[in-house]
């Protein structure tokens, strides 16, 4: 493992440590606090197409984001990895089936899904964060992958990357990696 694996190693875990620390009343005040601050935004109110994750206990909750979309009549879509380890977005309803995939992560049993270029706002997990909007994520690297034709943003305006975190889970300094996408913006309960 290079200094700069086994940095962000050590990274991950302090900050999975400190979300994970968080007493479940917090938890659910400031992901309210966070999703509010969404809802109320530019990013979801001048958007049609949305893509989110289903939380796990410890992440930002979303399940507010997928209501208030589909009140809204906007389309909204959540990450699947299929079997050769890619990501996509498939369209989730109210009544679509979700089932855990191999990591224990909730995912839609639709079978209609989006090209990337063609959402407005993706709704990111994360880790860890910075001031200049650089993630950690968990390390598979799946939306780094997915979104890699956004490094040349001047071609592409669409779709803002925004995650959603914890004022703990902020740290001084991610080091990107080349492959690394950057966010338009992290929110959180102060940012």
């Amino acid at each position: 493992m290079t200094d700069s694996a086994s940095s962000i190693s050590l990274l991950r875990a302090t900050a999975l440590r400190a979300r994970r620390k968080m007493h479940a009343a917090d938890r659910a005040q400031a992901s309210r606090q966070i999703t509010d601050r969404f809802l109320n935004s530019r990013y979801f109110l001048s958007s049609h197409s949305i893509a989110c994750y289903l939380a796990t206990w410890d992440e930002v909750d979303t399940n507010r984001i997928f209501d208030r979309a589909w009140r809204a009549k906007k389309r909204i879509f959540a990450p699947v990895i299929n079997s050769r380890s890619e990501m996509t977005f498939r369209n989730l309803l109210p009544e679509t089936t979700v089932v855990r995939n191999r990591f224990g992560i909730w995912e839609p049993e639709s079978e209609f899904q989006i090209d990337p270029s063609d959402l407005d706002v993706v709704v990111t997990p994360l880790v860890a964060y910075d001031n200049a909007c650089n993630r950690i994520g968990m390390g598979g690297g799946y939306f780094d992958r997915h979104f890699a034709f956004l490094r040349s943003r001047r071609s592409w305006l669409r779709p803002k990357l925004i995650g959603l975190a914890f004022n703990c889970q902020k740290i001084e300094k991610v080091t990107p990696n080349r492959w690394d996408i950057p966010l338009s913006r992290v929110i959180s309960e102060s940012d």
